[in-house]
């Protein structure tokens, strides 16, 4: 291993956290480590009917622990002796309340099983009242502390959260010092800082969620939070005025986790951000070129030179932020609320049956209708997806909106829901399955021309995440619908592979992201390209798409 650098990535995602260990020279996965949630896979925690969704984050320490350990003695002591730095990325806007000393309540006795004092994961949307408080409430000021966050406050972000956790939960609000992002807070908890003023928070998820602008000085003032509600005085100032990109040290390894993991104490960590940021990155993004992390949801990446943004602010978006994605950059944030969890919605929809019935059937043993459910499920969507790609193209097919869980962009409304029209007796579930895909490609153009109607040019697309990987028919209806061309990134793991970029920069091992991202980028692996056949039939439906969703919109 001599003059041989490695780091690691650490990718926390809805479901699960994954680390993975690269070769620093050239982006080559050494191994890799995967741990489930198990209190998140339970359901504790969370009440889908009210949008509670909230991960304790003692998952989110056996998880880090678990999954490195692992990935260290897969790569033996040689490479463990070798490893650099370590890059983590969240998902986000997931904060949680804290104490002085930066612990999350929930790891006190006193909230151990508190929802409220748990990270409320990006997808809960318990306070759109707060956020449509802030909205209301940013109109009365001479600066627009909106700009830069596409005009709209949204309730999976920072403030809205907050106020809402300190509005219901009292004692809650009495003891949180501070409230941190899950991305800012595992480079703390890993460098072993233990006052919360130490924390080097992310320009990333500051700029996007937390209202952040070096035009503002930082954040907006105490007044504006204290006037909005006088639960918010005070919060405002323990954040800090500084934020770091992410290709900068968060601190070194500190020496009760060097020896936890197995690692050096020199061992570099660096500064976090979110997934699809980090995402963006692993899989190579340029500039114009629309970088779309397809998973439960989607976060769509785009990144400009700052010469080209200046003045120019985008609409109804999750943020433009210098450096968020790379440092020198502008980076711009948009993206659906639900995209795989439109389809995963649909296949528990009619598997329903085969869940509740099936072990109750006198023909065959509980072992067999276990396995013959998993066999089943395993072929809905590939199932699915071959009937729908062999339907014909109709102007009268049932046309879906993709609002399941409300909408992220363009024009952040979380109250909207999702509707399904033109159904008939004839419709099946191929018919159905082809209308959720349409409806969340449509989703998906109507982002594009959101950026293209306010000045930003679209290049390019690159599809990245699971959905991107693994669904051809998607693939196909979103190049056809975008009448566009995606590339689809080889890298199974973009999001802890850009992780593992920023942690070769931080030390130093790259001189730049950018750099890191020409060494370690794996490429691309297949190109969809729009069929000139069916361009002409989603335009239309594209018309339908948006006249339906105008009509819920307006009623």
């Amino acid at each position: 291993m001599e003059n041989k650098n490695f780091v690691i990535g650490v990718d926390y995602g809805t479901d699960s956290v994954r680390s993975i260990i690269v070769d620093a020279s050239n982006g080559i996965e050494v191994c890799s480590d995967i741990f489930y949630y198990p209190r998140w896979k339970a359901g504790t925690y969370c009440n889908p009917s009210i949008n509670q969704f909230r991960q304790h984050p003692q998952d989110y320490i056996d998880g880090l622990e678990q999954t490195i350990i692992n990935c260290v003695k897969k790569a033996g002591p040689a490479i463990a002796a070798a490893i650099k730095g370590i890059g983590v990325d969240t998902t986000g806007s997931s904060p949680v309340a804290v104490n002085q000393s930066g612990i999350p309540l929930a790891l006190t006795p006193d909230f151990a099983e508190n929802p409220n004092a748990m990270f409320v994961l990006w997808k809960d949307h318990t306070a759109v009242n707060e956020a449509a408080a802030i909205n209301q409430h940013a109109t009365k000021f001479p600066i627009n502390y909106l700009q830069f966050v596409g005009g709209i406050y949204s309730s999976e972000w920072f403030w809205a959260k907050l106020l809402h956790i300190l509005k219901v939960d009292a004692a809650v609000a009495k003891a949180c010092y501070t409230w941190v992002e899950h991305c800012d807070w595992i480079p703390f908890l890993l460098t072993g800082k233990t006052n919360v003023s130490e924390m080097k928070r992310s320009v990333c998820a500051a700029g996007h969620k937390g209202l952040w602008s070096a035009d503002f000085g930082g954040y907006p003032p105490n007044e504006f939070f204290k006037q909005l509600d006088p639960l918010l005085d005070g919060h405002s100032n323990r954040l800090g005025i500084e934020t770091y990109t992410s290709d900068t040290s968060a601190g070194n390894l500190s020496a009760q986790w060097a020896s936890k993991l197995g690692l050096s104490e020199n061992v570099v960590v660096a500064v976090g951000a979110f997934d699809a940021h980090m995402g963006a990155v692993g899989g190579q993004i340029e500039p114009y070129h629309l970088s779309k992390v397809m998973g439960t949801s989607t976060c769509d990446m785009l990144v400009a030179p700052r010469v080209d943004m200046d003045n120019k602010l985008v609409r109804g978006i999750c943020g433009q932020v210098d450096g968020s994605v790379i440092p020198g950059m502008i980076g711009l944030e948009a993206g659906q609320s639900a995209f795989g969890d439109s389809y995963a919605w649909f296949k528990n929809l009619i598997s329903w049956p085969i869940d509740q019935l099936l072990n109750e059937s006198e023909s065959i043993d509980a072992a067999t209708a276990e396995k013959l459910k998993q066999e089943i499920s395993n072929k809905i969507i590939p199932s699915l997806s071959a009937q729908a790609v062999a339907l014909p193209l109709n102007q009268n097919d049932p046309i879906a909106i993709d609002w399941l869980n409300g909408r992220r962009t363009p024009d952040a409304n979380q109250l909207l829901k999702s509707s399904i029209s033109g159904l008939n007796l004839a419709t099946d579930a191929p018919a159905l399955f082809k209308a959720i895909v349409e409806g969340t490609c449509f989703g998906a153009k109507a982002i594009v021309d959101r950026f293209i109607s306010e000045g930003v040019a679209i290049k390019g697309l690159i599809g990245l995440g699971g959905v991107a990987k693994r669904s051809p028919y998607i693939m196909q209806v979103m190049s056809d619908v975008m009448n566009m061309p995606i590339r689809i990134h080889k890298s199974e793991q973009t999001c802890a592979l850009g992780a593992a970029m920023f942690a070769a920069t931080a030390a130093q091992i790259h001189a730049s992201v950018e750099i890191a991202m020409e060494a370690m980028g794996q490429g691309f692996e297949t190109t969809y390209y729009p069929n000139p056949l069916n361009t002409e039939y989603y335009t239309k439906r594209m018309i339908k798409y948006q006249k339906l969703g105008s009509f819920i919109e307006s009623n």
